[in-house]
């Protein structure tokens, strides 16, 4: 299955109001085939929350027309039908129970009339077209499938394997068992710690329909903690607030982290409740250790948020905690070293470290990246991938190979191949990782930002991975598209059209992730002065870059001049090629404004080619456009173009309305007389707009202002 495939797919849903995260599609194709007509009908049946991501789907899927017709003509004997159904029903798919609920022998089921449907090797069986498995479902009465739960249970008691003799006990009775409940719950928590997180809330939540009291308490949070660890928002939260405040103190406490990131999520902030009203009341360590775990958690979902008060109470939650539970060293340190990082921070807590995938690998390759040494960075994550000397994170003990710890490492992974300047690996990764893990959930829906840039920078607009993440975020966690918006327009040629959402999105206080993410400083122009911005976290490439671009925007004429050497040495020590490309642009407008059209054609090409290399084909397209007036003007087919044009449209965003008609009618030729009498206007009003615009435009006189409106030209 490819993401082409997925493409296609994601496209026609969301042309029909069907929004899907991309690994629920994914889910869906693997049931149902590639047809979109059919994942068309399928998502159709399914609500809002499942089709999101944020509810697990079906097992198996709803039963659609197309599916249907496929079987209408099947006529299956009650043995054999017995033995299809028991073979989608089980926890897995060996042969030898199926062999001993069936009676047949592996050869004899090769032989048999639904031999055909039958997919038998290495001791391995299911069905060879998953539909049937939909089918079957559908058309299968209640009875029917509570008597073949019947019968597998006593295969596998008789087998002596207890834990899915209980299952399907469990399954096959319409009344509670409470005898149940413990082995469930026990397997349950097995399957999540070896990151079969779906499977242990199935078993978690069968355990606790089957119980009452504490047992219920301990198999709901059991439920709700894996639900989480797949990504399941929604599922989590549902299931875990029925424990607050009046569930059994140990399980409340366990779960009350899973319960933290749900609400984060779906709420776009962490609830605002006191952590002193959940601590807990007695000295027991498991407690203080699940409290302490989720303080952890609420401190870098906090941090995740620019949430700083929110963070702070929860760290002094957390050394209480570890104070108490002698975590200080492995858990305190290392994720109050992750929050400030997070929280754009560099030097707080240097030296902390922890160990497994979260405080270990990701806290150090983003240090690393932060050094400037993204290399290294990549190289931490990818051996935390290989499965050799897997390591226990304390802080989240026991979900190391959940999905959702799974999405944190591959964004950190894109945001790294991003910062290097690899724009096209960083987005196949992105894309390719979307089609099994819950990728929106981390660092509050960065996921979505970074598949929106990428596309961006690769595609010119938003493609149907990007708008289909960013359909999935729950309401709370809508996205600020501002900038988004002003990059295509930019790319597209419309510099005024950029500029303008560049100053909607600065009036909005410009709000931005704390991770960063390539935004369009290009549109940012001289005199468009906005609130300063939070510290961000980024290598110091990234950091110099902006200071270049900010460099370029804000001098005069002279000061370029004196300044381009020195600018144009430091661009070449930008090792990001996308980086580097988008200041060698620049550097280029910036030349065919001052008239060095000879350099400009150098250092535009040079962009061209690094954007090129990065995989940014849009960014590199632009320039060629830029390139392509330039050699046009220098063949002399543009004689006939309005030389202020540009200048009008470069000068609207920096400009009152009324300074940039005195600017316009000044460059035109009109005096100062004339200007008052064309806008009603005393002559003393036209010299103090005119004075303002020589100050805005770093000129000094008519002449001056006049040069430059014809400098500029169309290349901007």
């Amino acid at each position: 299955m490819t993401t082409a495939v997925i493409e296609g797919i994601l496209d026609d849903l969301l042309a029909h109001g069907l929004a899907c995260a991309p690994h629920v599609v994914s889910r869906i194709v693997a049931e149902v085939t590639a047809d979109a007509s059919i994942v068309r009908a399928v998502a159709q049946r399914l609500d809002q929350p499942q089709r999101h991501g944020l509810r697990a789907l079906p097992s198996p899927l709803p039963l659609v027309d197309s599916i249907a017709s496929m079987f209408v003509d099947v006529v299956v004997e009650p043995r054999d039908r017995d033995l299809l159904l028991a073979a989608t029903m089980r926890l897995d798919d060996r042969l030898e129970p199926l062999l001993d609920f069936d009676g047949r022998s592996a050869n004899d089921l090769a032989a048999c009339a639904v031999s055909d449907l039958l997919d038998i090797h290495a001791g391995r069986v299911r069905l060879v077209d998953p539909r049937l498995a939909i089918w079957l479902h559908a058309t299968a009465l209640p009875v029917e499938r509570a008597r073949v739960h019947a019968r597998l249970a006593q295969v596998f008691r008789s087998r002596g394997e207890r834990v899915d003799a209980v299952w399907h006990r469990a399954r096959a009775s319409s009344r509670e068992i409470p005898g149940t409940a413990g082995e469930l719950t026990r397997a349950a928590r097995e399957l999540a710690e070896s990151g079969a997180n779906e499977r242990a809330m199935r078993l978690a939540s069968e355990a606790a329909a089957h119980a009452t009291g504490v047992a219920h308490d301990e198999a709901t949070a059991v439920a709700g903690a894996s639900a989480m660890a797949a990504g399941f928002a929604a599922d989590a939260a549902s299931r875990l607030s029925g424990l607050f405040p009046a569930g059994a103190e140990n399980p409340r406490l366990r779960s009350l982290g899973a319960l933290l990131i749900a609400q984060a999520h779906l709420q776009g902030s962490v609830p605002r409740i006191d952590p002193e009203m959940l601590r807990p009341r007695g000295d027991g360590q498991d407690d203080w250790h699940f409290w302490t775990r989720a303080s952890a958690l609420a401190a870098v979902l906090c941090a995740e948020r620019d949430d700083r008060a929110g963070m702070r109470s929860w760290i002094e939650a957390l050394r209480e905690g570890a104070a108490k539970t002698a975590a200080e060293a492995e858990l305190r340190d290392p994720v109050v070293a992750l929050a400030w990082v997070i929280a754009g921070e560099r030097d707080v807590d240097a030296d902390a470290r922890g160990t497994g995938p979260l405080t270990g690998g990701m806290l150090r390759a983003l240090r690393a990246a932060m050094d400037g040494d993204i290399d290294t960075g990549l190289r931490l994550l990818a051996a935390g991938e290989s499965g050799i000397g897997a390591e226990i994170d304390p802080f989240v003990a026991g979900f190391e190979r959940s999905p959702l710890v799974g999405a944190y490492r591959v964004i950190v992974q894109v945001l790294l191949l991003m910062w290097s300047g690899d724009i096209a690996t960083a987005r196949t990764t992105l894309m390719r990782a979307s089609l099994d893990l819950p990728i929106v959930v981390p660092f509050a829906g960065l996921g979505a930002v970074i598949a929106r840039r990428l596309d961006l920078a690769v595609l010119g607009h938003l493609g149907p991975f990007a708008r289909s993440l960013t359909a999935t975020l729950p309401p709370a966690m809508r996205i600020d598209d501002l900038v988004d918006r002003g990059i295509e327009a930019f790319l597209a040629g419309s510099v005024e059209q950029a500029a303008a959402f560049m100053r909607l999105w600065r009036d909005a206080g410009a709000p931005q992730t704390t991770l960063s993410v390539p935004g369009l400083e290009e549109a940012v122009l001289v005199g468009d002065h906005g609130p300063s911005h939070r510290r961000r976290l980024e290598p110091p490439g990234i950091s110099l870059a902006q200071d270049l671009r900010a460099r370029m925007l804000s001098c005069s004429d002279e000061e370029w001049r004196n300044e381009r050497d020195t600018i144009i040495a430091s661009a070449r020590t930008l090792p990001s090629p996308f980086t580097r490309g988008r200041v060698e642009a620049m550097i280029g407008s910036r030349c065919v404004i001052t008239g060095d059209i000879a350099r400009a054609r150098e250092h535009l090409e040079a962009a061209r080619s690094l954007l090129e290399v990065s995989g940014a084909a849009a960014w590199a397209s632009a320039v060629s456009v830029r390139l392509a007036r330039l050699h046009a003007d220098a063949e002399g087919r543009d004689a006939g173009a309005d030389p202020l044009a540009t200048s009008r449209r470069i000068w609207e965003p920096m400009l009152t309305t009324r300074e940039l008609e005195v600017a316009m009618l000044t460059v035109a030729g009109s005096s100062n007389r004339d200007i008052a009498e064309s806008l009603h206007v005393s002559v003393r009003t036209v010299e103090v707009h005119l004075g303002r615009v020589f100050s805005k435009l770093r000129v000094r006189t008519r002449v001056e202002l006049t040069v430059l409106a014809h400098r500029i030209g169309p290349y901007v």
